[in-house]
């Protein structure tokens, strides 16, 4: 796994600000070892993955989908998921969370 968290995170109070990087592939971005629990969090992909869809009804074209990859939270732990199930996997990009400072 490639994940990078920035060395320099925000304190404000008693949550803390983590920014990083993950790679294409990554399913999840462990933050254990800085966070107690994380309130939100947010993934950029670096880049846009396009995947087909193909329309219902005779002579119907493909639809081009833009997939994002998107990020669910359980515990101390960001999990990323393609948008749309493509088969193409996690793009990578950068992600920001705020969370309970351990």
């Amino acid at each position: 796994m490639a994940v990078s968290i920035d060395p320099r995170p925000t304190y404000f109070g008693d949550r803390l600000v983590v920014t990083g990087t993950y790679a294409a592939g990554d399913t999840s971005i462990v933050l254990t070892d800085v966070l107690a629990s994380i309130d939100m969090a947010v993934v950029t992909p670096t880049a846009i993955a396009v995947g087909l869809l193909p329309e219902a009804g005779a002579g119907a074209s493909a639809i081009t989908l833009q997939i994002q990859d998107v990020a669910t939270v359980s515990g101390t732990t960001i999990t990323v998921t393609e948008g749309v199930n493509g088969g193409v996997g996690t793009i990578g990009g950068t992600f920001f969370a705020i969370g309970r400072r351990s």
